[in-house]
């Protein structure tokens, strides 16, 4: 069976953030016969509609891997009740121009971390809301929401928290199904 390929996109820009370390995690947990590339979106400019049709060349790359991927695991923090702006820049990048959208039909898996308690589920929920308008299945259970992420990871970002990891695990395995059982083209 071919390796499944699955992109995993943190929603902070934050060297040391928790989302970032929580996918780091997960590349140490990725079901077998698959493998998880991160890709960070530091180098993707604000999204402007007049650029759309000869995109700079980050947004060039950052679309090459998504349609490289079979699947795609989202880490997003929350910020202001919702999905961080660098996230969502990104993520309408990749859907432009119209009829070129790199995120059609690519099955998703969300999971967040957070100081907080609710461990993002606002920003998870938003960002549910907006992978409807790409046609992406989403894994609905389990959910991942890392609350009080600062007593779940240690000083270096490795997670250390069980229950967490298992949650993390199970999510994987969930997202290499709906991938591996989806129709193709």
């Amino acid at each position: 069976m071919e390796e499944l390929r699955i992109l995993g996109i943190a929603g902070s820009l934050r060297k040391d953030s928790f989302n970032r370390y929580a996918l780091k995690a997960a590349q140490d947990m990725v079901p077998e016969g698959a493998v998880l590339h991160l890709i960070e979106l530091n180098d993707i400019p604000v999204f402007n509609q007049d650029d759309e049709m000869v995109p700079p060349h980050a947004v060039l790359e950052f679309k090459r891997w998504i349609l490289a991927a079979d699947a795609i695991l989202f880490a997003t923090p929350e910020y202001n009740y919702s999905v961080p702006g660098p996230l969502k820049n990104a993520i309408d990048w990749a859907s432009r121009p119209h009829g070129d959208n790199a995120w059609l039909g690519k099955p998703a898996a969300i999971m967040g971390a957070s100081p907080g308690n609710l461990g993002t589920a606002r920003a998870q929920y938003h960002l549910r809301q907006i992978l409807v308008a790409f046609g992406m299945p989403v894994v609905s259970q389990p959910e991942v929401m890392i609350g009080q992420a600062a007593q779940r990871f240690d000083r270096d970002g490795n997670l250390t928290d069980e229950s967490t990891r298992q949650h993390i695990q199970d999510l994987l395995v969930a997202l290499v199904k709906l991938a591996r059982n989806r129709p193709r083209e």
